[in-house]
């Protein structure tokens, strides 16, 4: 659908509203409730195992280890086997910048420039243009999965997915009303999300209050503080394998001279290019102290992460930037849509357009000691997550409204929000068939989950639990 006239501007938004409405005739929102596994639906632990090609392999055991401890950390980190199920669903056909992996606990809150906490989508590794549709589906599912496991009947947890479509339609609506660039502006303050809370339980406002003052405290110093300590009069990185390694130890005395300080400052050089000028000025008063290879996440378990302690002037002046190997988003097999020539840069721009704020040292470059792309960002500094296997029913609905507001806000960013919503329209159809989808494929995640803890049991796959 063609969202521009001859002039290259885009149609008045009631034409696009009402060709989003149309639409409704090829794909009927009925359609999208319908899911189940193809005849021919490829083996989810071979399309798992396909991925770790080129990882750390020593590090895999800890990312099985971490997605077999139940049917929801199994979807976290099989982002790639739900691709594979939503590349044969219905599209309405008008395509946002996804986020490729938008299950509940990839929003959290972080510092803006301005050291103002907003909450957002917080994770971009798959990110990549695509059908609205699928980043909605893969919210859905995974409240429907982490709610059963949070002990919530059937009934409410069809009342969780169908708020999470209304939410997102209703913001969908409100942003197609609004002008352009408060469309751009818009962000979910903290403020904000206390508010829902309020209206919520005390019990959760403790929790969401207890989600922004460890952001509040999660400082570069308190980073610091924690990975860091004073050896022989300069500052480096503590040793606790194996979430935390220094390069020091991992690397033979042969690597190390293999790695000429020419290429170190021409990666670092490649890494500032893809930043504003003010921010090159700004890192170039740093200087590399120190490096460690570091595990986090769940289904990333083995890409390399490395971050690097950036010192200033004096020795409590430092930051730590982390750098994060990207590949092929799991959406590109099916939606070849990238326009970058490097995954990281993909990531980078993918994240900027979907976000309200990004992180000011966000960047990339491509390794000149491997063939591999890594996108640049600060560690740690004023983030946080909601644990929500410690929600209550009611509170957990009102976290994933939130989430489904920021999904909302970030697809009107970069796609039709008078077309979506147009398509949308009240929202009952289209909340009642996504919660039916929602309800298949969490039945089918657990039937996965179960095939991972088989392979494990038969050998197949080698775990590391309590990692």
């Amino acid at each position: 659908m063609s969202d521009k006239n001859n002039s290259g501007f885009e149609e008045p938004r009631a034409v696009r509203r009402q060709q989003g409405k149309e639409l409704r005739k090829e794909v009927p929102r009925s359609s999208h409730g319908g899911w189940a596994p193809a005849a021919d639906r490829p083996d989810p632990i071979g399309i798992l195992q396909a991925q770790d090609a080129g990882r750390v392999e020593r590090l895999l055991p800890i990312k099985y280890g971490r997605m077999v401890a139940s049917p929801f950390a199994f979807l976290r980190g099989s982002a790639a086997v739900m691709a594979a199920d939503l590349a044969n669903t219905p599209t309405s056909g008008i395509h946002v910048q996804l986020c490729g992996d938008a299950h509940i606990s990839n929003f959290g809150v972080f510092a803006t420039p301005e050291r103002q906490l907003v909450f957002d989508v917080n994770d971009f590794d798959e990110t990549l243009p695509g059908p609205w549709e699928w980043d909605l589906k893969r919210l859905v599912a995974s409240a429907i999965v982490a709610g059963r496991e949070n002990g919530f009947s059937g009934k409410r947890c069809r009342r969780i997915a169908t708020s999470i479509v209304e939410t997102y339609g209703t913001a969908m609506e409100n942003l197609a009303q609004a002008r352009t660039l408060d469309v751009w502006y818009y962000y979910v303050a903290a403020e904000k999300v206390v508010k829902a809370f309020e209206r919520s339980s005390k019990k959760g406002l403790k929790q969401v209050e207890k989600m922004f003052h460890k952001a509040e405290r999660k400082t570069q110093e308190q980073t610091l503080a924690k990975l860091t300590q004073i050896e022989d009069g300069r500052r480096r990185f503590i040793s606790d394998p194996p979430l935390l390694v220094p390069l020091r130890e991992l690397l033979s005395e042969e690597q190390k001279d293999a790695v000429s300080k020419d290429q170190v400052l021409a990666m670092w050089e490649d890494y500032l290019a893809s930043l504003p000028a003010d921010r090159r000025h700004l890192l170039r008063r740093f200087r590399m102290a120190d490096a460690a290879l570091r595990v986090g996440g769940v289904g990333s378990v083995g890409t390399r992460c490395t971050i690097l302690l950036m010192q200033g002037g004096a020795q409590d002046d430092a930051i730590i930037l982390q750098q994060k190997e990207a590949g092929a988003s799991v959406l590109e097999q099916f939606w070849p849509t990238s326009t970058y020539e490097s995954p990281a840069q993909r990531v980078v721009e993918g994240q900027k357009l979907m976000q309200a704020s990004s992180d000011i040292f966000l960047g990339w470059h491509e390794s000149t000691f491997a063939d591999r792309h890594l996108y640049w960002r600060q560690l740690k500094d004023m983030k946080g997550s909601m644990d929500v296997a410690l929600l209550n029913k009611g509170d957990f609905e009102t976290y994933v409204q939130v989430c489904a507001t920021c999904l909302a806000r970030a697809h009107a960013r970069s796609g039709d929000a008078a077309a979506i919503a147009g398509y949308i329209g009240g929202g009952g159809p289209l909340a009642e068939a996504i919660a039916n989808f929602g309800f298949a494929y969490a039945d089918q995640t657990l039937k996965d989950h179960q095939a991972l803890q088989e392979a494990i049991d038969s050998g197949r796959i080698v775990a590391e639990t309590g990692v």
